[in-house]
């Protein structure tokens, strides 16, 4: 299988299966249109009016070439047991606040207590967690955990005890730890600032862009907007990390900032070198949520993005968008690459109760409720249900071409959409291989292929 698509002047040819990306004359792109369709004497006198017959011939030999190296039409011999020796959890999403200090209109998460009770995680509960990842990432070393919320500042004593917890583990265990924690910024401070860029491998900081975007959507409790009270901490926090270890300044847009390229430009603007912009998932009924008529102006806006994003040197910007960072020469492994996240085989999310779901986006529906910490997995159906959305089984992906780059989607964009985690969200497919394509185009442009 190939994609050919032409974007910003290049006309371009990704090999699904090998990865191998080209990048071809406009006689050639016109003469992969039928090849392998129709004969080569048929090809030429289909296109002889507008190319000489002599160089539709040498396209012709050379595309045979590439094929004979397996650089295009290349076919998947992808074991269907690539899974077997992979029964393991490796991730927790560590719930240790269901309470917030903001109320985000689209919070999936209900302001924070998932449609449940507001409820901080008992130290025990945590490090049950901690032991329940140690057992069931069986040999396996390196494992990530990452504290989320509601707000995990609202609960920042444990989550200190619980990486200490986790640490005494490493040693007579074999493992490592890497430690991520999510948060809005409201509780940022000195202290707290210290103690996370010690140890802590990841941040992901909330902040939507322009103060009139933000505000909009991320308000206080007393609904007043966010945007003030928290963007000069954030900064700091970034700053702390630039350079030296890993941070995201992560964004949502939605049917109000449907132009989320300014967003980018701005939070770019403001200093930040990472960032990531996600589109809303939300039900139709809600006035922010992006409908299938939104999808055009989103695909024109990552157009728009690609082309700020190749001049942002220029502009005496240097930053990085994480959906226009993809690796064309390696990749993610193969499990990675027809997994995707994860969600519900390899990672879980655990909530103060001690509940354990497929991710973050499940809590709260009991019918994915998977097990406990204290009983462990009680339902492995539903592992096994996750452990089959997987690239070799999702019909809908079978003949997509960017289905090694996304490995099938967001499950729970599945499932909320489509009502089973096997049929990927037809609009976030749309996106994501738009998103791709420049992706693809960028990395060609700055030399990267």
């Amino acid at each position: 299988m190939i994609h050919k698509f032409y974007l910003n002047g290049l006309y371009i040819v990704l090999d699904v299966n090998s990865g191998t990306v080209l990048t071809v004359d406009e006689m050639t792109y016109e003469v992969l249109d039928h090849y392998k369709k129709i004969s080569r004497d048929q090809i030429v006198e289909k296109l002889k009016h507008k190319y000489p017959e002599e160089e539709l011939l040498e396209v012709i030999l050379e595309l045979e070439m590439l094929e004979e190296q397996k650089m295009l039409f290349t076919e998947s011999d992808y074991d269907p047991n690539v899974y077997k020796n992979h029964d393991l959890i490796k991730a927790l999403c560590l719930h240790v606040a269901h309470d917030c200090n903001l109320k985000c209109n689209y919070c999936f998460a209900s302001q924070g207590d998932f449609n449940g009770e507001k409820l901080l995680m008992p130290l025990e509960v945590g490090k049950k967690a901690i032991d329940f990842i140690v057992e069931q990432s069986k040999d396996r070393q390196n494992l990530e955990v990452d504290f989320f919320g509601g707000e995990p500042l609202m609960n920042f004593d444990v989550v200190k005890e619980l990486v200490d917890y986790a640490r005494s583990k490493e040693e007579s265990h074999h493992k490592k730890f890497k430690f991520t924690i999510t948060t809005n910024g409201v509780l940022l401070d000195e202290e707290n600032m210290a103690y996370i860029d010690e140890n802590m491998d990841n941040v992901v900081l909330s902040l939507d862009g322009r103060k009139c975007v933000n505000d909009n959507m991320r308000r206080t409790v007393n609904d007043k907007g966010s945007f003030d009270i928290i963007i000069d901490k954030i900064k700091k926090m970034a700053a702390m990390r630039e350079g030296k270890k890993d941070y995201y300044v992560r964004g949502t847009y939605t049917k109000h900032n449907l132009d989320f390229g300014e967003d980018v430009n701005f939070l770019a603007e403001e200093g930040f070198k990472s960032i990531s912009v996600e589109p809303v998932v939300a039900e139709e009924e809600h006035d922010y949520a992006i409908l299938r008529e939104d999808v055009d102006q989103i695909l024109a806006e990552y157009d728009k993005l690609a082309l700020d994003y190749l001049n942002r040197h220029e502009k005496g910007l240097d930053y990085n968008f994480f959906h226009f960072n993809i690796d064309l020469s390696n990749g993610p492994c193969v499990y990675k690459r027809l997994s995707g996240c994860g969600a519900g085989r390899d990672y879980v999310a655990v909530t103060p109760e001690g509940d354990i779901y497929p991710c973050h986006q499940f809590v709260g529906n009991e019918e994915f409720k998977m097990g406990t910490v204290d009983e462990g997995i009680q339902h492995p159906e539903i592992k096994d249900e996750f452990g089959k959305a997987n690239l070799l089984q999702k019909e809908k992906c079978q003949n997509c071409w960017c289905k090694y780059f996304c490995g099938g989607g967001c499950h729970a964009n599945a499932y909320n959409f489509n009502h089973t985690v096997m049929e990927p969200y037809d609009v976030a497919c749309e996106i994501e291989r738009r998103r791709v394509e420049n992706a693809i185009m960028i990395n060609i442009l700055e030399g990267n292929v």
